[in-house]
């Protein structure tokens, strides 16, 4: 026990120390306080999280027969309903893909389907900054990994060049878009790679674009015309569409294989069908709410134009913006002076992002309004 005590001192000290804070106690005394609560650290992009009139209307939908809160076992047992089957299979036509295959989060997606697909004979190829579920999931497998420099497509081609002819295949991971510097990877010039080498397969974490980007919130493979390109495409329904869960989209027999072999889909518990069920209604609205996606592409404009006029580099293309502290205690008490101006914005520390880069993210969403960023801007000009 006092190695424990030593490690959580010194995280203390580093200020690395983390706590669970109760969102709901913080939301009524920053009421209380200042007559408002902006959260700026969820990720609700389209604001669905607490609209209570799709709500209502979901609710609408169920009765005794239909509300079913548990699934009660893995979906190779008793789980795999009706729900799952009809929800799979939209969501291989919205892809216009062969198959589809949900799981209970993303980080199971990522920690399962990774070492799943990859072995002895196979190298990947991993952005420097992905995420701790795709690290993660690389530890679980056989692979041989190696790491590129965050978005250089020069060193990675060249690492493909170099390794082709020594593995049976290549596997290329990384996100569409990164969820704490909030930049964008170039789909197309990863696709162009894997058409000059027919070892290389692409793995791409749509968790921060799904909902947000292309016309029907399909995420950046879609905005960028190339999900017929894409051998495994990995999204969330825990953040823009406001419910739980994961999926993924690739061919037939990778879903079969799949099934079969990735240990958290084999070992969970499935989700309860009425969270299947809300995921679903969601998800038949998504292309409805471009407005929202047009609204939320606005709010971003906002702060990367202030960004601009910063010493601070550019880094976000996207909702996700960082604003970069460096030192963990003054990332704390700057997001604790926004905090009492009724911005809810939390500091970001390692080991979620290298030493030294300590920040606040803000995450926008399509709730929040026009004045709510120049007020936010005023008060970041004020700090940093």
């Amino acid at each position: 026990m006092n190695y424990l005590e030593e490690k959580l001192t010194q995280k203390k000290e580093n200020g690395n120390y983390r706590v669970l804070l109760n969102i709901d106690d913080i939301r009524e005394e920053a009421l209380l306080r200042t007559g408002d609560f902006i959260n700026l650290s969820a990720n609700d992009y389209l604001g669905l999280a607490e609209n209570k009139s799709l709500r209502k209307e979901f609710l609408e939908t169920l009765n005794e027969a239909n509300f079913r809160p548990s699934s009660s076992s893995s979906r190779l047992l008793t789980g795999n309903t009706l729900e799952y089957q009809l929800f799979e299979e939209e969501l291989a036509s919205a892809f216009n893909a062969e198959s589809a295959l949900l799981f209970s989060c993303g980080y199971h997606a990522n920690t399962g389907i990774i070492p799943a697909i990859a072995d002895h004979e196979t190298l990947i190829l991993a952005d420097k900054l992905i995420h701790a579920s795709m690290i993660d999931g690389i530890k679980l497998s056989d692979a041989k990994c190696i790491r590129f420099r965050h978005l250089d497509y020069v060193q990675l081609g060249r690492l493909v060049k170099e390794h082709h002819s020594a593995y049976r295949s290549i596997l290329i991971v990384t996100e569409s878009i990164f969820s704490m510097d909030g930049d964008e990877t170039d789909l197309q010039r990863l696709v162009e790679l894997k058409k000059r080498y027919p070892k290389v397969a692409l793995y791409i974490d749509e968790a921060h674009s799904f909902g947000v980007r292309g016309n029907r919130g399909l995420g950046c493979c879609e905005e960028q015309n190339c999900i017929e390109d894409i051998d495994y495409i990995v999204g969330t329904f825990g953040k823009a569409l406001a419910s739980i869960g994961a999926f993924l989209i690739s061919n037939r027999t990778a879903r079969e294989y799949l099934i079969n072999s990735v240990r958290p889909f084999i070992f969970t518990t499935a989700l309860p069908p009425v969270n299947i069920a809300w995921t679903r209604f969601l998800f038949h609205k998504l292309p409805e709410f471009n407005q929202e996606r047009s609204h939320l592409r606005n709010l971003s404009a906002m702060l990367h134009d202030f960004i601009a006029t910063t010493t601070q580099p550019p880094i976000s293309t996207s909702h996700i913006i960082p604003i970069m502290i460096g030192e963990n205690k003054k990332a704390i008490h700057t997001a604790i002076e926004l905090q009492k101006q009724g911005f809810y914005i939390l500091p970001i520390r390692p080991p979620a992002v290298p030493v030294g880069t300590a920040r606040l993210r803000i995450s926008l969403s399509a709730e929040h309004t026009n004045k709510q960023m120049l007020d936010l801007i005023k008060q970041l000009k004020q700090l940093i």
